[in-house]
């Protein structure tokens, strides 16, 4: 490879490369995809674009938001080519599987695009190869064991992808025209990825895909969440097994019995349910009404006391209605959920929403997702409060970013990055550790909480 040249600014760090993901977990593994690509190739991470010789920007393009923040997070990467050391400008990803000849003609700064299924082909580009245009249509990649990867947060907790893609038909939805047909992983290859990973230090796997109740569904010997949840609760040394993007249909008592069967299995759900009112889900194409999701949260909390449950729904629906937004809030006000997260509908171009002409006025969308924010929040609260004086298992990150001296973590009901954390107000531990400790104040999605000694009693302050 030839000497890396510098812009005058800054020297360029041999063979370094800098990278930004954008999006969802699922995208933030092929991300770590690519940090391993980078690894193998001889190239060091380096936290500063500006040193960067190779910038790669993995980005979104799920929606109107998420395209926007990735077209200006490219176009602010690409200043590094003229002020800093960069000699090459990769984007990945979402949007570049998506819009890849506009993106070409409209970003000649960029010099090469990967897809959606194209990380491992960043060795080309590492080895001063590659074309331009590297976006595979369609996109089929799906993820291997033996894949390299890096974890790119904590060391103690990893996402795992168990499948790729999606066979569902939401009429708001984009990503599996991105993404493609779902393609899941075998179990043994799931569980030899885990071994690894808990290997290299992870007490914590989070099962992340489009869908991941349908796990099993496209493969030749059917296997079914339960049975995968069954495999990876036996590997030896993981404490925490999480479960993300259940779709809400029928749980078998198969899958049931799998979540409540196994000690390190976590009784929290995160399942997406969009909206409660029946019209909203038939324009939706969820394929199902209002009543089952009733059903299966009923169902889910009978099964699992302690469960705590994550979802997300969906305002400004082309269609949506007053009525349909006053049955949605008095589902949240019924069912009280731990952790919600809402969006407001973006119009995309190829989704069956697109070709809708009742639009509600983003004005209206955008009330109504502050006004479901706000009541979720008055439940937010009155949950944690109720927590104070009770004990948690937390597992313990490092220091703080709250305040100098002090510990964070995230107790088993609060899912990485997405529901707040656990501010450890005295008593040390090292990260990755799993520690009692007791609950002594509250905020909205952030505890505060008194380390213990494995005696019970209050650890030593700091």
């Amino acid at each position: 490879m030839a000497a890396p040249q510098s812009n005058g600014y800054l020297p360029a760090v041999p063979r370094s490369i800098h990278f930004v993901s954008l999006g969802c977990a699922k995208n933030r593994v092929d991300t770590e995809i690519m940090l391993g690509v980078g690894d193998a190739s001889g190239f060091q991470a380096v936290a500063d674009p500006a040193e960067a010789e190779v910038i790669v920007v993995n980005t979104c393009g799920f929606i109107g938001p998420a395209k926007e923040e990735s077209i200006d997070t490219i176009l602010e990467m690409a200043r590094h080519k003229e002020s800093g050391a960069c000699r090459r400008l990769v984007v990945a990803g979402c949007l570049a599987q998506r819009y890849v000849d506009q993106l070409a003609g409209e970003m000649p700064e960029v010099d090469h695009f990967l897809g959606s299924s194209d990380m491992l082909r960043l060795r080309e580009i590492l080895d001063e190869g590659g074309e331009r245009l590297m976006v595979g249509h369609p996109a089929d990649y799906t993820i291997r064991a033996t894949d390299p990867r890096r974890l790119s947060q904590s060391r103690h907790s990893a996402y795992v992808k168990i499948a790729e893609g999606c066979n569902r038909t939401c009429s708001f939805c984009a990503i599996p025209g991105i993404r493609g047909k779902q393609r899941s992983r075998p179990v043994a290859d799931l569980v030899a990825e885990v071994e690894n990973l808990v290997a290299g230090g992870v007490v914590e796997a989070n099962l992340v895909s489009q869908d991941t109740i349908a796990y099993g569904r496209d493969r030749p010997e059917r296997p079914d969440l339960a049975e995968l949840v069954r495999a990876l609760a036996a590997i030896d040394g993981l404490r925490w097994l999480r479960l993300h993007y259940l779709y809400p249909e029928t749980l078998t008592p198969d899958l049931i019995d799998a979540l409540r069967g196994q000690s390190n299995v976590l009784p929290y759900i995160d399942m997406p349910l969009q909206h409660a009112s029946d019209p909203m889900l038939r324009r939706m194409r969820r394929g199902h009404g209002g009543r089952r999701i009733y059903d299966v949260v009923e169902r889910l909390r009978e099964a699992l006391p302690e469960l705590v449950f994550r979802t997300t729904f969906l305002v400004g629906h082309p269609g949506e209605t007053d009525t349909d937004f006053d049955e949605l809030r008095a589902l949240v006000d019924w069912a009280r959920f731990d952790h919600v997260g809402v969006f407001v509908y973006s119009h995309e171009e190829g989704t069956a929403a697109g070709e809708m002409q009742d639009l509600v006025p983003e004005d209206v969308a955008r009330s109504r997702a502050n006004a479901l924010m706000e009541q979720q929040r008055d439940i937010a609260r009155s949950r944690a409060r109720a927590r104070i004086g009770h004990e948690l298992e937390v597992l313990v990150e490092g220091p703080s970013d709250e305040a100098d001296f002090l510990l964070e973590g995230r107790w088993w009901g609060q899912a990485p990055e997405v529901d707040g954390k656990v501010i450890l107000a005295n008593g040390t531990a090292q990260p990755g550790e799993l520690r009692r400790a007791v609950v002594t104040h509250a905020a909205e999605y952030d505890l505060v909480a008194d380390l213990l000694t494995p005696e019970g009693l209050r650890d030593a302050p700091l």
